[in-house]
């Protein structure tokens, strides 16, 4: 007598495609705003206490490496249309 199957065993017995959300060159963004923040944690490393490079530059590379970068390259599409207008946004809907 044939056993029924059940669907949570021919569920287990699919194979998973996975798919990965980020692309080549979301990490491509994303390893050049560890570099600018490594470049920023050097620069408050040289010079004196009060000096222009630790207290202008090295924040400003930090706060574009955490606070732009990094979010952009979470963020980036490759394939979205940043440039569509409302009008063509909602012909893309209605397709």
């Amino acid at each position: 007598m044939a056993k029924p199957v059940n669907k949570r065993e021919s569920k287990r017995k699919q194979v998973r495609e996975t798919h990965l959300p980020l692309g080549k060159q979301n990490f491509m963004i994303m390893g050049v705003g560890l570099l600018v923040i490594i470049a920023g944690y050097l620069t408050m490393l040289t010079g004196t206490v009060e000096g222009f490079l630790p207290l202008v530059v090295a924040p400003i590379l930090l706060v574009v490496g955490y606070c732009v970068l990094i979010p952009i390259g979470i963020l980036y599409r490759p394939g979205s249309k940043a440039g569509a207008s409302g009008d063509d946004a909602a012909k893309e809907v209605a397709r």
